[in-house]
C-alpha cells in the first residue's frame, strides 16, 4: 500500500470513528510505532520533535524544525519552527478547528505498548481546547497485518520450531541415558546452534527451565544459575525463532516434558487444567471469530484466566493469556491481557497472536502450553504449531 492510499484509509476510520484527525508526534524515536508507519528511514536524523497531522477531511500538515527535516518525503504542507513558541504557533494553527484528536496515547496507561507519547505534549495538545483520544486501533491496522510474506515467513518459523522441539528432546534424552551432565545451560546453546542451522535468528533467548525453574515464566538459564537435567524433572521449553530474511515474522511455542517414563498425579493434574483452559480459549476465539463478533484481548484473556481460577489455580496464573507476534517476538498489536494490562484493543484479521496459559507452583514446577493463532481475512481461526496434548516422555 502506497503511503497516499495510507492516508485514505486513514481519512476513513477517523470518520468511522468520529475523531477530526490523527497527530503523529516522535522526538527521538521515542514513538517508534509511529516511525514504522510513516517510513521514516533507520539513519535518519531525529534530533527534533516534529508532528505529521492527517485531517479527516483531507489536511495534511508537517511541522518540523528548520535545521531538521524528516518528514521530506511524505505528502503535505509544511510548517518549520526553530523556537518552542513557534512551534506552540504552528501547532495552534494546524489545529485550529480540531475537537478531537488521536495520539498514541493511552488512557490510563491502559496499553503501555501505545503510550508513547509523554504527558507534557498531551498537557499541550489539550490548551488548545482538544480532547485526545488514542490511536491504538488505528495504528495496529497499519503496522500489525500481515502480507503473504510475513504469513509464509510466520509459517517457516513454526515448522522449524516444531523440527528444534524433536532435536531437543533427544538431545536431552540421550544424555540422560548415557548418564552425562547436561544443564538447562547446554540446552539453550544447543538450541541456539539449530536456529542457525534451520536459517533463523531470535532476539530472546530460548528458556530451557527445570522444576522449580519451570515455575517462574521469565527464568533464563546461564552458565552460573543453571540446574542439571537429571531422571524425574519437569522439564519446560520456550522457543521463539524468525527467519533470518528482512520483514519476517515470528513463531513462538512452549511445550513440557518429563525426564521420566509417566508425570506424577500432581503433574497430570495441573497440565489437564492447562491443557483444558487452552482448547477452550481457542474454541471461544473461533467461535466468536467465526460469527464475525467483536473480539477484544482483555475479554479473552478473561475467559481463560476464569477456568483456572475454577480450578482453584487462579492465584498461580501470574501472567497474561497471550501477545501479539509480528517482527518482534512481542509485536504491536492487541495482547490477550486484562492482568498486566488492561488491552480493549479489537482482535482483528490478518494479525497473529500466542495463546499461552500457564499454572506456575512455587518450589514445584510450572506447566506452560503455548501455542500461536493466525485470524485470516475469511473469518477462520488457524493454530500453528503442534498442539502438545500430554506430556512427552522422555524415558519411554
Amino acid at each position: 500500500m502506497n503511503f497516499t492510499d495510507k492516508i485514505a484509509k486513514v481519512q476513513k476510520v477517523l470518520k468511522r470513528e468520529q475523531i477530526d484527525g490523527w497527530l503523529i508526534y516522535d522526538y527521538k524515536r521515542n514513538n517508534s510505532q509511529a516511525c514504522e508507519f510513516l517510513k521514516i528511514p533507520q539513519d535518519a536524523l531525529l534530533t527534533r520533535r516534529f508532528f505529521y497531522w492527517i485531517g479527516k477531511n483531507g489536511a495534511i500538515h508537517k511541522i518540523v524544525h528548520r535545521i531538521e527535516n524528516p518528514l521530506n518525503h511524505l505528502p503535505g504542507e509544511t510548517h518549520f519552527y526553530s523556537s518552542w513558541k513557534e512551534l506552540h504557533h504552528c501547532l495552534s494553527d494546524v489545529l485550529l478547528h480540531a475537537k478531537s484528536i488521536a495520539m498514541e496515547y493511552s488512557s490510563d496507561a491502559s496499553i503501555p505498548e501505545v503510550s508513547k507519547v509523554d504527558g507534557g505534549t498531551i498537557d499541550l495538545v489539550r490548551k488548545f481546547g482538544i480532547n485526545v483520544a488514542s490511536s491504538a486501533s488505528l495504528l495496529q491496522e497499519f503496522i500489525g497485518v500481515w502480507d503473504d510474506f510475513k504469513l509464509r515467513s510466520h509459517y517457516f518459523a513454526a515448522s522449524a520450531l516444531e523440527n528444534i522441539f524433536e532435536e531437543a528432546w533427544g538431545f536431552i534424552a540421550e544424555n540422560i541415558k548415557q548418564k552425562k551432565v547436561i544443564t538447562e545451560y547446554d540446552v539453550q546453546q544447543f538450541i541456539l546452534k539449530c536456529y542457525e542451522s534451520a536459517g533463523c535468528i531470535t532476539e530472546c533467548l530460548p528458556i530451557c527451565a527445570v522444576n522449580e525453574h519451570s515455575a517462574n515464566p521469565h527464568y533464563l538459564p546461564s552458565k552460573k544459575n543453571a540446574s542439571v537435567i537429571k531422571k524425574g524433572d519437569v522439564i519446560l521449553l520456550d522457543l521463539g525463532c524468525k527467519k533470518d530474511v528482512k520483514r519476517s515474522v515470528y513463531a513462538d511455542l512452549t511445550k513440557m516434558a518429563i525426564a521420566a517414563r509417566k508425570p506424577t498425579a500432581q503433574q497430570s493434574q495441573i497440565f489437564s487444567i492447562v491443557k483444558l483452559a487452552r482448547d477452550k480459549t481457542l474454541n471461544y476465539i473461533k467461535d466468536k471469530y467465526g460469527k464475525g463478533e467483536e473480539l477484544r484481548g482483555c475479554e479473552v484473556d478473561d475467559y481463560c484466566r476464569e477456568m483456572i481460577k475454577h480450578a482453584g489455580f487462579g492465584d498461580y496464573f501470574i501472567h497474561r493469556t497471550g501477545h501479539n507476534i509480528d517482527e518482534k517476538e512481542h509485536g504491536p498489536g492487541t495482547h490477550l491481557d486484562n492482568l498486566e494490562t488492561n488491552d480493549w484493543r479489537k482482535l482483528i484479521p490478518r494479525t497473529c497472536f500466542s495463546v499461552e496459559p500457564g499454572i506456575y507452583l512455587p518450589s514445584q514446577f510450572g506447566v506452560r502450553l503455548e501455542c500461536n493463532v493466525v485470524l485470516h481475512s475469511s473469518g477462520q481461526m488457524e493454530v500453528t504449531g503442534g498442539l502438545q496434548n500430554d506430556w512427552i516422555s522422555l524415558l519411554d
